[in-house]
């Protein structure tokens, strides 16, 4: 037996709440001394009230719900411009329908967020210039952006649906991410790096695909190396050849006056000591064309031992002892010692020693020039080991250019100190950094490495 539906039910429980009442006033009427006329027309007035009062209450517990079922379909909808009337906070019915305004409002606000979310990553997506594909469980494109279209050469109605393996991007979907890899597309060759990942979308799982042209940054980045070694070699030989090219004419041009000159003869008016003054300006013309040409050498040679550091040999190294023999190297001024823990790290002693020496000389070098001091402490944070060289020098008056190759502020340097110490410092997994001190004079160095 199929249960009443719930207006039913309302009406029949309406019903049954003025069924005794009215069957006793109908009883007492119909058992009292009263004209049969009389006995009918209450009859019909009770039974026409009682059934007018029944249906009035099941409509007055119906049509509210009725009213909130549609807001709560037009919620379903998307729809969020109906809003529930009557709701008043000192009764139950008004509260439903208080609660019922608030999660429209709600929901209104969080649609409006995902709409511009949505919007928004639509146009990341069309605008980055990174190739972003989307593949259902059967290896099916679901979404392309323009990156895409362009790296496979097709609009996206030709694109989508069709499987990874009709696409060539099969071998993408598989392996290990991210890698870099050569591969041909109708845009190109070159090297792509792919990443990969799964997300789900509507309870389904898909692959998120992403192919990154690095070939161009690369080839960007290896010509702004390109440009900025031919910069800085092409300064420094300009340095060495323009005073030797002035020399050498003044060389050519003495040459000429004594070559024009019978053998044992002299000028007119020129003695013996002026020709003696001008094989001295010749000597002196040598002496410079030699000390710029040792010059021009010892640049190359610093400019190959930059470029050519081996890879480090890893073995236990005491940096306490470490520390305190670099620290004796320096005679021209006590450098102060704060000992740290005894620890032991995995690094190349030699590249490692190198690296202290060039720190400690720059920081007893600018101690020297305000007559402070130099120290040198060690500690141990974390999984790291941190050196830190501090000097009462001048301090920094700028920091952009002091891990450039060749730039140096001192009269003899040869600029490839600091660098040197940070490509050390990065071989071994860490860094190094310069920084003036904050509080006080001078300026600080912070070598960490990690500690074994």
């Amino acid at each position: 037996m199929r249960p009443l539906p719930y207006e039913r039910r309302i009406f029949l429980t309406a019903f049954l709440a003025g069924l005794p009442g009215s069957f006793v006033g109908l009883l007492l009427l119909w058992t009292g001394d009263f004209s049969s006329r009389t006995d009918w027309t209450v009859t019909l007035v009770v039974a026409g009230l009682w059934l007018a009062f029944a249906f009035a209450a099941a409509d007055r517990v119906v049509f509210p719900l009725r009213t909130l079922s549609n807001l709560l379909s037009a919620l379903r909808e998307g729809d969020f411009s109906i809003r529930a009337r009557g709701a008043r906070a000192d009764d139950s019915l008004g509260e439903v329908f208080r609660e019922a305004n608030a999660l429209q409002a709600t929901l209104r606000q969080q649609r409006l967020g995902a709409l511009e979310a949505a919007a928004l990553l639509r146009k990341v997506m069309e605008e980055i210039d990174v190739a972003i594909f989307t593949f259902d469980a059967s290896a099916r494109l679901r979404l392309v952006n323009r990156a895409g279209e362009r790296l496979l050469n097709q609009p996206t109605d030709g694109l989508l649906k069709r499987t990874a393996g009709e696409l060539g991007l099969e071998e993408c979907l598989r392996g290990e991410s991210p890698r870099t890899v050569e591969m041909w597309f109708p845009r190109g060759s070159g090297r792509w790096e792919i990443h990969r990942s799964s997300f789900r979308q509507e309870g389904m799982p898909m692959d998120l695909l992403v192919i990154t042209d690095v070939s161009r940054a690369l080839r960007q980045e290896e010509r702004q190396a390109w440009q900025r070694l031919i910069r800085v070699l092409g300064h420094e030989l300009n340095n060495s050849l323009a005073p030797i090219k002035s020399v050498a004419e003044s060389l050519r041009s003495i040459m000429r006056r004594g070559s024009n000159l019978p053998e044992g003869a002299l000028p007119a008016g020129q003695s013996k000591a002026s020709s003696s003054d001008g094989r001295e300006d010749m000597e002196r013309g040598l002496e410079i064309i030699a000390a710029r040409a040792e010059a021009l050498s010892r640049f190359m040679t610093a400019y190959l031992r930059l470029a050519r550091l081996p890879a480090p040999r890893l073995q236990p190294v005491d940096i306490g002892v470490l520390i305190r023999r670099v620290a004796g190297l320096e005679t021209r001024l006590p450098v102060g010692l704060t000992a740290g823990p005894e620890l032991t790290v995995r690094a190349d002693p030699d590249q490692l020693e190198q690296l202290l020496i060039n720190v400690v000389r720059n920081a007893v070098d600018a101690a020297l020039e305000t007559g402070g001091g130099a120290g040198v402490t060690w500690n141990k944070k974390g999984k790291y080991l941190e050196v830190a060289i501090e000097d009462e020098g001048p301090g920094l008056p700028e920091t952009t250019n002091l891990f450039v190759p060749f730039f140096t502020t001192k009269p003899n340097g040869s600029g490839i100190g600091l660098v040197l110490s940070r490509q050390i410092a990065e071989a071994h997994g860490g860094s190094l950094s310069l920084q003036n001190r904050d509080p006080g004079r001078g300026c600080v160095a912070r070598l960490r490495i990690p500690v074994a």
